[in-house]
Order: C-alpha cells, then sequence, then structure tokens
C-alpha cells in the first residue's frame, strides 16, 4: 500500500452511533448499556418489500422482498444474552430458501471484554456494521458488498466499550468461509474495527483483516484495511469510507445482502461518501458518491465503477420508514443505459 492510504486510515473520521458495533441486522445490542437490569425476551424483525426498476434494454423492473427477518434476544442469566434471527426472503442466498444468519451467545459481564461466539457480522467497516434495518440507503456502498465478503462468518469476538465510552473496539476470531460452509482449512482470519469519539461531533475510527480465504488454501492470504468518516452538526449528518483489499480471495463468497460478486485483482479499493439532512422527524433527503475498483492494476478496462444516489426517506413513525432511491451509474469507458430506480418499505416490529 502507498502512504496515500495510510494517511487516509490515519485522519479519517465517522459519525458515533449506539449501534456502532451491531453484530446482527436488528441492531439492539443487549449489553450495550451500563445497565444491569434484566432484559425480558424479544421477539423482533422487518420485512422490506421493494420495486426495482432498471433503465436499461428492455426496461426490467421486479417486486421483491430485500429482506424478510425475524429473530429472538434476550437475556437467560445476568451475565449472558443471545441473539437469534433468520433470513426467510427468497432474495438472499444462493438457494432462496430460508437459512439461520445471525445466532451467538455473549458473556457481559465485564464492558470492557465482552465476549461473543457463535456466527455474526464481521467486525469491519461502518457500512457493514450499520444495521441493515437502519441503513440511509436502500443499498450499501459498492465496496462493502464486494470487499467486506463474507460478511457473516462463525467465529468468536471480543467487544469493548459501550454507548457512554468514547473508544470501543471489537476483535474477532473466525473462519474464514461464510455461513452455510463447513471451515475447510485450518488458518483463522482476525478481524478487528476500533472508534474513538474526539468531541460531540466527530469520532475516528479505523478496520482491519487478515485472513486465508480460498477453501483447502493454508497459504494464501488476503490483507484489508479501511477508515471512515462521518460528521454530525445538528440536522446535517455526512460519513464515508475507504477500504484497501489485497491478496487471495475466493469467488465463490457471497457479496453482501445477496450481490453478485466481481472479479478481483491483486489490488482493489473503492470509497463512499453520503449526506444526508433531516428537515424534520418524517423527511430525509440523501446524497451519496461511490467508486469502486476491482483491479488497480488494469486501467480503462470497463471494470471500475462510479454510482450517484439521489434519495430520500419518509418516517412515517419509528417502525414504518419509505425509501426512494435514484441510483445514476456513471459511466467512464463506454456509455451504457443502466440506472435505477428503487422504492421500498420498511416495516419492523
Amino acid at each position: 500500500m502507498n502512504s496515500k492510504i495510510y494517511i487516509l486510515i490515519a485522519f479519517v473520521f465517522m459519525f458515533y452511533v449506539d449501534k456502532t458495533f451491531a453484530q446482527g441486522c436488528d441492531g439492539g445490542d443487549l449489553t450495550a448499556s451500563d445497565s444491569t437490569s434484566t432484559i425480558n425476551v424479544k421477539v423482533f424483525g422487518y420485512i422490506q418489500p421493494q420495486y426495482d426498476y432498471n433503465f436499461t434494454d428492455g426496461n426490467e423492473n421486479s417486486f421483491k422482498f430485500k429482506r424478510a427477518r425475524i429473530g429472538v434476544r434476550g437475556k437467560v442469566h445476568e451475565d449472558f444474552s443471545y441473539y437469534f434471527m433468520l433470513e426467510t426472503s427468497p432474495f438472499i442466498g444462493s438457494s432462496g430458501d430460508a437459512y439461520l444468519m445471525d445466532a451467538f451467545v455473549t458473556y457481559d459481564k465485564y464492558s470492557w471484554a465482552r465476549v461473543s461466539v457463535g456466527s455474526f457480522k464481521q467486525p469491519f467497516s461502518l457500512d457493514v456494521s450499520t444495521p441493515c434495518n437502519a441503513l440511509t440507503t436502500i443499498d450499501r456502498s459498492i465496496v462493502a458488498d464486494q470487499l467486506v465478503a463474507p460478511q457473516r462468518d462463525f467465529g468468536l469476538m471480543v467487544i469493548g466499550g459501550n454507548n457512554y465510552t468514547k473508544f470501543n473496539y471489537a476483535v474477532a476470531l473466525m473462519n474464514g468461509r461464510g455461513l452455510k460452509v463447513k471451515d475447510d482449512n485450518t488458518k483463522k482470519d482476525i478481524i478487528g474495527r476500533l472508534t474513538y469519539r474526539l468531541t460531540n461531533y466527530l469520532t475516528v475510527g479505523g478496520s482491519f483483516r487478515y485472513g486465508y480465504p480460498v477453501p483447502n488454501n493454508n497459504d494464501d492470504s488476503r490483507t484489508s484495511v479501511g477508515g471512515e468518516f462521518a460528521l454530525h452538526l445538528d440536522k446535517l449528518q455526512i460519513q464515508g469510507e475507504y477500504i484497501y483489499d489485497e491478496g487471495a480471495y475466493f469467488s465463490g463468497a457471497s457479496g453482501g445482502c445477496g450481490s453478485i460478486p466481481v472479479a478481483l485483482g491483486e489490488r482493489r479499493d473503492g470509497a463512499y461518501i453520503m449526506a444526508y439532512y433531516n428537515v424534520n422527524e418524517k423527511l430525509q433527503p440523501v446524497i451519496k458518491y461511490e467508486f469502486f475498483d476491482p483491479d488497480l492494476d488494469l486501467k480503462d478496462d470497463g471494470s471500475y465503477m462510479e454510482r450517484l444516489t439521489f434519495g430520500a426517506n419518509y418516517f412515517f413513525n419509528d417502525k414504518v420508514r419509505l425509501q426512494i432511491n435514484y441510483q445514476a451509474n456513471i459511466q467512464t469507458v463506454v456509455n451504457v443505459d443502466d440506472d435505477a430506480l428503487l422504492a421500498q418499505i420498511q416495516v419492523k416490529f
């Protein structure tokens, strides 16, 4: 990596929210506060019906479920909590069947060393760590969906800090193969993320990953680093992220939330910056620019991607939200009509 990447990582910053280290897609963390009171069992979930209109030849359009998830969480002892969630959407996953997504047990006696074991999100990237029902745009960034793969895995994670501390961290030892498959090498991936809240408006942070992603291969490694930034100024919020990735990768690893993985070169990177404004408690316009380069050693081959997303979120209440996004894909080599208009309504329970 060149010096510019290290500078980006060292000086990036991010918007601090209480779901920063969400392990599951609901984002509720039973151990995120200093309270020791027992939390009752809670059944929760959300559905996201969606309509896509693609401005391609033939103007493809379709109704689908982005996500349809149901889970349960709670405490069985003052020091142990659990979290369990199923994905039932037929549009996520290779088979279209419902499957176990998150399932972990947490020993949470100590705020600075809570230990979780099971299946959960990798502690890498602000975008990935944001709960799926709290995403500001319908789709995550391209770079997060392509390079933080698999986004979920089996392993053990130690988390420190809570909503009230300036410093938070998460470090995990994981199989590196993702969900629904058996680990087939003897090496493990080490993944981590940390943040530090500098002021009430600004928090700095970064992520790292070192692992062995290729099945039956203990030799070819992969290294990833990321930096996050965001700023919270009253009603205006700006956040962004940069990820650099190099080394081996497995093309069979699923992308984030059903995205189709693309072919990668030896070195790849990408970033996004997003701004949104809370006009009032109901209306939230948003704009996001992003790029993704799957092979830094190839130029003008047509694989480089840029996208500008315009949209708005409308909150009927704290349980029902409507999102509308227009994705303008920016062509740099050959002009292709592939913009898209997405509309999604979300109901949480």
